[in-house]
């Protein structure tokens, strides 16, 4: 059986980038996600950075703890990161763990 993999489509704007994932964010993807981050953090970081979970159809423990990584990064570069498009599945998750006020979660 095949593993979905973790897509990544990035949207620019002035000062915002929106991006969009679609698949799994687990141990095997979270480098992907996390060198795009780094990279935009690490140029001119944007005013906000989100994060549209709508295509996300896992996450595991380990991406917990990277978008919580990411999320604190991005603090530090007064960057805002924020996760829109927040499934049923994982608003459960974040729930469960306590994850839920470390992290920005966008209604709009």
């Amino acid at each position: 059986m095949e593993r979905p993999e973790l897509s990544i489509t990035v949207q620019r704007a002035p000062d915002e980038v929106i991006m969009q994932l679609a698949g799994e964010i687990d141990v095997l993807t979270v480098t992907e996600l996390s060198t795009l981050v780094n990279d935009l953090l690490a140029a001119e970081p944007p005013g906000r950075i989100v994060l549209d979970m709508s295509g996300v159809t896992f996450c595991d423990s380990q991406g917990l703890g990277t978008l919580v990584v990411l999320s604190r990064k991005a603090q530090h570069n007064q960057t805002v990161l924020a996760l829109a498009n927040v499934g049923d599945f994982l608003m459960r998750v974040l729930d469960i763990t306590g994850l839920r006020s470390a992290l920005m979660i966008s209604t709009s």
